[in-house]
C-alpha cells in the first residue's frame, strides 16, 4: 500500500478514535449551538411526555461541526438506541430494509451524508417517514408480488453538507431542520481545553486562544490541530503549550495566521492571478488547483464565505477586499463589501 494513503488511513483512524472519546453524552455537555439545544430540548420533552418518537430531524451545516454527535446525544436524551450509518452505504432498498427492522419502537436511525442516497432508497424512506411502512416487490416475473412490511414508530436523523441536493419530498418529511452554525472562539478554547486533559497536555488560555482562533470555527479541525501542536511541543521538550509554541508549529506547517491552509492561500491567489479577482466557475477553480469540485465546496468555501474572503456571484467565485488585504495585496477593483 502507499505510504501516503497508509498515513491518511491511519490519521483518520486516530481522528474518530479520539472523537467518540470527547464526545458528550448529554446536551448540557454539549459546548456550543445553545440555541439548536434549547429547541431540542423541548423538542426531547414533549415527546418523552407524549410518549412518542421524536419528530424526524435533519441536521445540516459544514462538516466538522458535531452533527454526528449531536445525533448520539438526542438517542441519549431519549433513552433509545441508535443505528449509524451513511448515504452511500445503502446501495439498494434491501439494504435499507435491513436497517429499518432492526429497529425498536423509539429508536433512532442516523443516516450521514443523506443527500447520497440513491434516488430509489430515498423513495422507499418516503412511506416509511410518514406513515411507518414499507412495501417491496419480492420474487421475479410471475411470481413477484406485493409485501407490505409495517415498521415500528421510529426516528430518522439525517445529516448533510449538502442541504440543496435533497429532494423537496425528502426535506418536507423531516419535522425538525435545523443547521449547524460555526464555534465561537470562546467555545472553541474550551473545548480545546478539555480535549488537552484528554491528551494528558497543559495549554495556557494565549494558546488556547491563538489554536481556536485558527481553527475555522470548526471542533474537528481545532482538536486535529491541538493534536499536531502537541507532538511539537513534546519534542521541543515544552511543558506546556503557549502561543510562541502554537505560532511556530502552525507556521511549520504553513497554516496562517486566520487558519487558512495552503489549499486555502492556493485556492484566493489562483482567483486573484489568474482571473483578475473572479469571477470564475468553481469546475474551472478546481481543475486549476487540482482538487475535486464537492471538496472545495464542502471543505473550503464555507469558511472562506465565512469569513468574507469569497463571496459567490451567478457568474462564479469573486475574491474580496478582505482577502486581497490579508494577502497584502492592493484590490483592483477597490470592491466594497456589503
Amino acid at each position: 500500500m502507499d505510504d501516503g494513503i497508509l498515513d491518511q488511513t491511519t490519521e483518520n483512524a486516530v481522528e474518530a478514535q479520539v472523537e467518540q472519546s470527547l464526545r458528550p453524552q448529554k446536551l448540557q455537555e454539549y459546548i456550543g449551538q445553545n440555541a439548536l439545544k434549547n429547541r431540542l430540548q423541548v423538542y426531547i420533552q414533549a415527546a418523552q411526555q407524549r410518549e412518542e418518537a421524536l419528530d424526524h430531524v435533519l441536521l445540516y451545516g459544514p462538516p466538522g461541526l458535531g452533527k454526528t454527535t449531536l445525533a448520539l446525544v438526542i438517542a441519549n436524551e431519549m433513552g433509545v438506541n441508535i443505528k449509524t450509518t451513511t448515504g452511500p452505504v445503502i446501495e439498494k432498498q434491501g439494504d435499507l430494509l435491513a436497517l429499518l427492522n432492526e429497529l425498536q419502537p423509539g429508536d433512532i436511525l442516523f443516516i450521514d451524508e443523506i443527500h447520497r442516497l440513491p434516488k430509489t432508497v430515498e423513495e422507499m424512506l418516503y412511506s416509511a417517514m410518514e406513515d411507518y411502512y414499507v412495501d417491496i416487490i419480492v420474487g421475479e416475473g410471475e411470481t413477484s408480488h406485493p409485501v407490505h412490511f409495517p415498521l415500528p414508530p421510529f426516528t430518522l436523523i439525517g445529516a448533510t453538507t449538502r442541504a440543496g441536493m435533497l429532494s423537496q419530498p425528502l426535506r418536507d418529511r423531516f419535522g425538525i431542520v435545523e443547521h449547524m452554525n460555526y464555534y465561537t472562539d470562546s467555545e472553541l478554547m474550551t473545548i480545546i481545553s478539555r480535549s488537552a486533559q484528554f491528551f494528558q497536555t497543559q495549554i495556557g488560555e494565549k494558546g488556547a486562544q491563538a489554536l481556536a482562533k485558527r481553527a475555522h470555527g470548526t471542533p474537528r479541525i481545532a482538536n486535529r490541530l491541538l493534536r499536531r501542536v502537541r507532538d511539537f511541543a513534546m519534542v521541543q521538550g515544552q511543558d506546556e503549550i503557549d502561543q510562541a509554541m502554537v505560532d511556530y508549529a502552525l507556521g511549520l506547517l504553513n497554516i496562517d495566521q486566520s487558519g487558512l491552509d495552503q489549499v486555502d492561500l492556493k485556492l484566493l491567489t489562483t482567483i486573484i492571478n489568474y482571473y483578475d479577482g473572479g469571477p470564475v466557475g468553481i469546475k474551472t477553480l478546481a481543475a486549476n488547483i487540482g482538487e475535486e469540485v464537492d471538496t472545495l465546496e464542502e471543505m473550503y468555501e464555507p469558511y472562506l464565505l465565512q469569513i468574507g474572503f469569497i463571496k459567490r456571484t451567478a457568474r462564479g467565485r469573486v475574491v474580496t477586499r478582505l482577502a486581497y488585504e490579508h494577502l497584502g495585496l492592493d484590490d483592483p477593483k477597490k470592491e466594497d463589501i456589503k
